[in-house]
């Protein structure tokens, strides 16, 4: 594969299937609330055009989500297929939400990735990203999203 070969565009619906098929397979110990149709239907409800496929020989081969808040810029589920690692896609997928974000007015562009996962890590300090001193909390906000809501 060449990254000549290789587009990145938004999400159509028609990407649905190979998108799942890819989350499932990337994602495998995901959190009930990443369903993947479930995370699909509330992306294309909001800023649905930060919500980006590498496409090659008309497959889906990688995904990225993005999203503005008006202070910062968030990236998530950048998922690349097993058999087209280490060739650019992820690179190329961040790099177009980053400038997307860039035209919007975004300063600052934010990621999570677990600190046991040294090669994320790694992937993302090759970008121009650097690990920040910050403690990264949640709050479930929905009943229904794997485990019952606190008291």
């Amino acid at each position: 594969m060449t990254t000549d070969s290789l587009q990145i565009r938004s999400y159509r619906d028609a990407d649905e299937d190979d998108v799942v098929r890819l989350w499932k397979s990337v994602f495998s110990n995901d959190p009930p609330w990443n369903e993947p149709t479930t995370v699909i239907r509330r992306k294309m409800d909001v800023q649905p055009e930060l919500f980006l496929v590498a496409v090659l020989d008309g497959f889906v081969v990688g995904t990225t989500l993005a999203g503005f808040d008006g202070c910062r810029g968030w990236i998530h589920h950048v998922a690349v297929d097993p058999g087209a690692r280490r060739q650019g896609v992820g690179s190329l997928l961040v790099r177009e939400a980053a400038a997307r974000l860039g035209e919007v007015g975004c300063p600052k562009l934010n990621l999570q990735v677990r600190d046991s996962n040294e090669s994320a890590v790694r992937f993302y300090e090759s970008l121009g990203f650097s690990v920040e001193d910050r403690v990264s909390m949640a709050q479930l906000l929905e009943p229904d999203a794997g485990r019952p809501m606190p008291q």
